[in-house]
């Protein structure tokens, strides 16, 4: 498979003058590509069925790639596979009907629940701000906020004896939000511990940003802004190992993991507070990927032609 990735690789130099930074993008793809087939025990082009094309394409979308980096990997796979078949290499084209997903269907950045387990259970300082830091990142995946929801959000709102939270989103119209497991819970650290620190360094500087009711407060006391909140998500990701992390991420990432888990869509769509349930479809394409490669890993017959 190597030797065949090179020979491709060279023909891009050689006969199509192919710029050095397409053949390394596509020497990239191509290397996780091989790997990936090795992992699920396909070590040879002759072995390669359309099936484990498609199935590569699935774990990308489950590792959380962008629609532009799929949509190039997959261009990549079915440029390597027509190049074996025009070289006389193989006669079988396993790519033949797989198709990169399309420009406009923009499918959104979405963590892997491993890549979540790794941002939100990493070690934070047992400090006002890394008690604060957490909750937010808590309450951004375990809510599915956006980020202005987030930074708005008022003590008064939030019931932790009810496991609910009154958000105020597009349009100032209001919805309730479960709020349960670890984000209540590391709310509820911060609110005793950490926002009584945070709100006496503006008492002490004589402010009265704290005494507005804002629940998430910044290092003088004052309502934290939607830029230290995308600051800390790309911070806190960054020592996660994940780059460029936003908070929007982490709100489809808990929608897609909703549906992947069984919930409903309409119940989804009342969560995020969207206006047509058509926007909360989005995620089921991310869910149907999930869905067909966990059939293409276990279905004994999934495989067979």
């Amino acid at each position: 498979m190597d030797v065949a990735v090179g020979a491709f690789l060279d023909y891009l130099v050689a006969e199509r003058g192919a710029s050095s930074n397409t053949v390394a993008a596509y020497g990239r793809d191509l290397r996780r590509y091989v790997d990936d087939l090795a992992e699920h025990g396909v070590t040879d082009t002759s072995g390669v069925t359309r099936a484990d094309v498609e199935g590569h394409v699935s774990r990308l979308f489950e590792q959380g790639r962008a629609e532009s980096s799929v949509k190039r990997a997959t261009s990549a796979v079915r440029s390597f596979h027509r190049f074996l078949v025009a070289d006389r290499v193989e006669e079988a084209y396993p790519a033949a009907e797989v198709r990169a997903p399309k420009q406009g269907e923009h499918l959104p950045d979405v963590l892997s629940v491993e890549q979540v387990f790794s941002l939100l259970d990493q070690p934070f300082p047992d400090d006002a701000a890394g008690l604060r830091d957490r909750a937010i990142l808590e309450v951004l995946y375990g809510c599915g906020l956006r980020v202005s929801e987030l930074c708005g959000l008022d003590l008064l709102r939030v019931s932790l004896a009810d496991g609910l939270v009154r958000v105020v989103g597009k349009g100032s119209k209001e919805r309730l939000v479960p709020l349960v497991g670890t984000a209540a819970d590391t709310l509820a650290v911060y609110l005793d511990r950490s926002r009584p620190l945070l709100a006496s360094t503006a008492s002490a500087a004589g402010r009265k940003a704290a005494s507005q009711g804002a629940v998430f407060l910044n290092r003088r006391g004052g309502r934290l802004t939607r830029q230290a909140v995308h600051g800390l998500c790309e911070r806190w990701g960054r020592y996660a190992g994940i780059e460029g992390l936003h908070p929007h991420t982490l709100r489809h990432s808990f929608a897609t993991h909703m549906l992947q888990g069984g919930a409903d869509l309409r119940a989804v769509q009342e969560i995020l507070g969207h206006a047509d349930v058509a926007t909360t479809q989005l995620y089921t394409h991310l869910d149907q990927t999930h869905l067909r490669g966990v059939y293409l890993g276990a279905h004994p017959r999934a495989h067979e032609r």
